[in-house]
């Protein structure tokens, strides 16, 4: 168990839950939180999310993906009974730390984190430029090979020369549905 009040202050500290019940944990520590009236002591219950672009059937999507499976911030400030609260939340398996002792997150890291978090559209990472040999991962020309011909990092697209009947023929795709060979 922690000290008694005052000797922490508020801080972020990382909890940790069964994989896939974050947002339940989240929902629950804010329910038990109003109900032991402990707004004084636990602020804010955070699940960190950032969006990423993923293909599926052929479609591009931007989804929200949870940034560490497993885990929910929570800013409080660490006694006996908000420990209590927060670590007798259903699955909730503990707080990251030594012991029973919580270790409060950096300010830096929380900056990080909140930067991460609040990117409104995702960046895409092109890591191949023109001339570079490719393998298509996905699509009706999954697994050919070709060489980049040009790159337009603004729609996240690559025209690659791919092989065909003998001639090279330009094919257009989406950067995630290459990889560097």
């Amino acid at each position: 168990m922690p000290k008694q009040t005052g000797e922490f202050g508020k801080n972020w500290y990382a909890v940790h839950t069964y994989s896939g019940y974050e947002d339940a944990v989240a929902r629950n520590l804010r329910q038990r939180i109003e109900s032991l009236g402990m707004e004084d002591k636990i602020f804010s219950v955070l699940v960190p999310t950032e969006k990423s672009i993923k293909i599926k059937n052929g479609k591009r999507r931007v989804v929200e993906e949870k940034i560490y499976p497993g885990y929910v911030l929570v800013e409080m400030v660490v006694t006996d009974d908000s420990w209590y609260v927060v670590r007798n939340t259903p699955r909730v398996t503990g707080f990251v730390g030594s012991g029973t002792t919580p270790a409060a997150l950096s300010e830096e890291e929380m900056d990080v984190l909140r930067k991460r978090m609040g990117v409104e559209e995702p960046k895409f990472k092109i890591d191949v430029s023109q001339g570079d040999a490719v393998k298509i991962t996905d699509g009706p020309f999954k697994d050919f090979e070709g060489k980049v011909s040009d790159v337009d990092e603004e729609r996240g697209k690559v025209k690659v020369l791919v092989n065909m009947f003998g001639r090279n023929t330009p094919v257009e795709l989406d950067f995630l549905q290459i990889k560097k060979i």
